[in-house]
């Protein structure tokens, strides 16, 4: 599974493009009369959902990994990054449940202008959890050189 950790750097990028084009174009949805803003919406938002579920699986491949070479004597942070894990699950739920909401608005025909501008708040509200995540995944990165080759020659060292 040390293929999983590694590409879990590359797949985080594709939830928070699509998670965050989801919040715009839940926006220009709202306050547009086209139709189609409101299908790209959703179409964006489910297809976000699914890249998340990617990247919080990856991340686990991860923490995995870095509980390993903590036990080897590797010096990992892993307050940090239980921080990290608890953001990205928390902001994955979150669109899961905007997910499963708006479908079933949609498929009752009850996804009015009204309810767009709630989820328009719910859209933005869950564009800060992305935020805290990268914000927290970051600092693993640049404070403390997770997933990085310093921190691999580390290990490599320790072992």
């Amino acid at each position: 599974m040390e293929f999983l950790a590694s590409i879990h750097s590359i797949t985080v990028h594709f939830p928070i493009v699509l998670l965050l084009s989801y919040v715009v174009l839940e926006i220009i949805s709202a306050f547009s009369k086209k139709e189609i803003f409101s299908r790209a919406a959703h179409i964006t938002l489910f297809l976000g959902v699914i890249a998340a579920f990617l990247a919080v699986f990856t991340g686990q491949q991860a923490l995995d990994l870095a509980s390993k070479w903590e036990k080897a004597g590797a010096i990992m942070p892993l307050k940090a990054i239980s921080k990290h894990e608890d953001s990205a699950n928390l902001t994955m739920w979150y669109f899961v449940a905007i997910l499963i909401v708006r479908t079933f608005l949609v498929l009752k025909k009850k996804f009015t202008v009204n309810v767009k501008f709630m989820f328009v708040v719910l859209a933005l509200l869950g564009a800060y959890f992305i935020y805290q995540t990268g914000k927290y995944g970051g600092k693993l990165v640049y404070k403390y050189g997770v997933g990085t080759e310093l921190k691999k020659a580390e290990i490599k060292n320790n072992d």
